[in-house]
């Protein structure tokens, strides 16, 4: 809530009996099992150190709260209004000319300040709407006020960030790497250092906070969501487990606090009631999908959640794919109940609601950059064209450059997939060549037949035996 602390103090509830270990020990536990296995098993791992193993790669993105709306590609972010009463206003912010501290200073770990690109990886409004964050490659974390839109500092982070997001009380911005930690930052102290508040043992992809700040919940690449307490992020409230790839998107749904959405790279969007860890509804998308489609038999993971209070409507856009996938929401009934599949010309780089306007798209097409599709008769129809939607997508083409470099480009999601490792087969086939190299000795050294062999030696003892006879 506004004005309450980030962190609520009230005590973490004890662990129930039989809980979910805690990530240290499950992955002791998964070593032990692993190695007492031995060789002759088969195995998964994951394989890749791709973009977001290393430098990340970042296609465009979208963001929206109130009338402010934001398009991101490369370094750059252009910020501009939906709305015609606020006129033509136009933000724009380069990442390149921010301030870059040189290799020999060192960041909060004691190490050396790797200077990357200056693409940003991440970004976020507040709730509010008064503030905005983004993160690079550069490990640069830059805030901003929204009205007027003014840059309030530039600090370093310690690994490159995956996620990031505003507590509920917009007084911290929590940010989460690909290390597996999650830091907290101070919004009211715009150029303090960053905290520790937790870590997994596996790459982070995403990070929420339930709507009263007293959670925080976290999705990594080992399948795992994991339900902390704020104000003592080493208890751990519950592990939503289900997934069977890495869970790309995490969302606490507004106006239903209790409830979790989350997808992942094994084609699915899941509903939890998050505190319990107890799944709710599975969403196979691949079987929403027509068979015809060229990108049917792609394997693909969900880039953005973004819901619409109003209408209690979930809409979801896939790293790579020209299409839109709608939800609505059935509170009451626990479930998802799929509406419509929206099918683009263009790939679509990212989607999202503004609140009693409608679903914004954001498409890799110079000529229509933006799409903006509202509810008719049940159906999601694109929107004629409006003086707001041309002013907006004027500004981007104009700044098209920024957004030139991401095509073709993916989240980098491709190099998270497990690969499945059968060494079972390389085993026997081994073994076979061991008892074939022993069967081959033993004819070696066996002593050959004829004259000088076995037979010429059992004659003369015959004779021998004979004579003495």
């Amino acid at each position: 809530m506004q004005g309450e602390n980030t962190f609520c103090a009230c005590p973490p509830p004890a662990r129930a009996r039989g809980a979910i270990p805690d990530d240290v020990t499950s992955r002791r536990l998964r070593l032990t099992s692993l190695s007492s296995a031995g060789r002759k098993r088969r195995w998964t791992a994951h394989v890749g150190g791709g973009a977001l193993g290393g430098h990340m790669a970042s296609s465009a993105g979208l963001a929206l709260c109130g009338h402010a709306l934001v398009v991101r590609g490369g370094s750059r972010l252009l910020a501009t209004s939906t709305s015609s009463s606020d006129g033509d206003s136009l933000f724009i912010y380069d990442c390149s000319a921010a301030e870059k501290k040189s290799q020999e200073n060192k960041g909060e770990d004691g190490q050396p300040v790797d200077q990357g690109s200056d693409t940003v990886l991440a970004s976020t409004f507040s709730k509010s709407g008064s503030y905005f964050v983004l993160t690079d490659d550069s490990k640069r974390l830059i805030l901003f006020r929204t009205n007027p839109w003014q840059c309030l500092s530039v600090r370093t982070v310690v690994r490159r960030c995956t996620a990031l997001t505003f507590t509920a009380s917009e007084e911290k911005i929590l940010v989460a790497d690909k290390s597996g930690d999650v830091y907290s930052f101070s919004v009211l102290e715009p150029h303090g250092g960053g905290r520790l508040e937790l870590g997994h043992l596996s790459m982070l992809l995403d990070v929420a906070v339930s709507p009263d700040d007293r959670f925080v919940l976290t999705a990594d690449r080992d399948e795992k969501i994991r339900v902390s307490w704020a104000a003592a992020p080493h208890s751990i409230e519950s592990f939503c487990l289900g997934h069977t790839e890495f869970v790309s998107r995490i969302f606490v749904v507004p106006n239903h606090p209790e409830l979790l959405l989350s997808s992942s790279g094994d084609c699915t969007l899941r509903l939890w009631e998050y505190r319990s860890g107890r799944e709710l509804h599975c969403c196979p998308l691949t079987s929403l999908q027509e068979p015809t489609e060229p990108w049917s038999d792609k394997r693909f993971a969900v880039s953005r959640i973004t819901y619409w209070s109003q209408e209690d409507c979930v809409a979801l856009s896939c790293d790579g794919l020209p299409v839109v996938y709608i939800f609505q929401l059935d509170a009451a009934q626990r479930q998802l109940v799929p509406r419509q599949l929206l099918t683009f010309q263009h790939r679509v780089w990212d989607a999202a609601f503004e609140e009693g306007h409608g679903l914004w798209v954001l498409q890799d097409c110079r000529e229509d950059p933006l799409v903006l599709y509202r509810p008719v008769g049940g159906q999601w129809q694109s929107a004629p064209e409006s003086a707001e939607l041309r002013r907006v997508c004027a500004h981007v083409r104009v700044n098209w450059a920024m957004l030139e470099g991401c095509a073709g480009v993916d989240s980098g999601f491709s190099s998270l997939y497990k690969a499945t490792c059968d060494n079972m087969t390389t085993y026997l086939k081994k073994k076979e060549e061991r008892l074939q190299q022993q069967l081959e000795k033993k004819r070696r050294q066996a002593p050959p037949p004829g004259p000088n062999g076995p037979t010429k030696k059992m004659r003369a003892g015959e004779l021998a035996q004979g004579c003495s006879s």
